[in-house]
């Protein structure tokens, strides 16, 4: 099978998603391409026989460069199978508001591009404070400090769990009896 992941990134944690689902794929025998969406202007996507999809949320919405490029693509993105990868720290939590809220983003998002993926995984970030400029940083601290006491404010925290993203794309992978 031949799939794509096109992916936007902020600070590279859905970078690293995206190359992981890759080297999952690749090792299972799948023909596997990873671009960036701000390199995939022109991109022939009839080529694939999935399509999987992954940025980040900040702010309250998804890189600018993934919404043009899936509202460019609307109507071919309805054709294969799609999964989009949203990345956040909200998904690392079990507050039902901030899962709420990822709904919403996600509706919007739809609401915007014309398009509603297959499947949709939520796929908990990074907090990167070595990334962050001072306004960032400031307003990261305040967050994470709600939302995990028992963080090292000034250390970089890998949330994503590896084990249940992998479950997930072999559950998507897998045809429905």
């Amino acid at each position: 099978m031949k799939i794509l992941i096109a992916y936007a990134t902020g600070e590279g944690q859905t970078r690293k998603i995206a190359r992981f689902v890759m080297d999952r794929l690749a090792d299972q025998g799948h023909a596997v391409e990873l671009l960036p969406v701000a390199e995939a202007d022109g991109l022939d996507l009839s080529r694939y026989d999935r399509i999987i999809l992954a940025a980040s949320v900040h702010v309250g919405h998804y890189q600018h460069d993934m919404g043009d490029f899936v509202a460019e693509q609307a109507g071919f993105l309805s054709r294969p199978q799609t999964l989009f990868l949203s990345v956040s720290l909200a998904a690392a939590g079990h507050d039902a508001e901030d899962w709420a809220d990822l709904d919403r983003i996600m509706q919007d998002f739809a609401l915007v591009t014309s398009w509603t993926p297959g499947k949709v995984l939520q796929v908990a970030g990074a907090y990167k404070p070595s990334q962050y400029d001072i306004f960032r940083r400031f307003v990261m601290r305040r967050i994470v400090a709600a939302k995990d006491p028992q963080a090292d404010l000034d250390a970089d925290h890998e949330y994503t769990d590896w084990t249940a993203l992998g479950q997930a794309l072999d559950n998507w992978m897998t045809p429905a009896a």
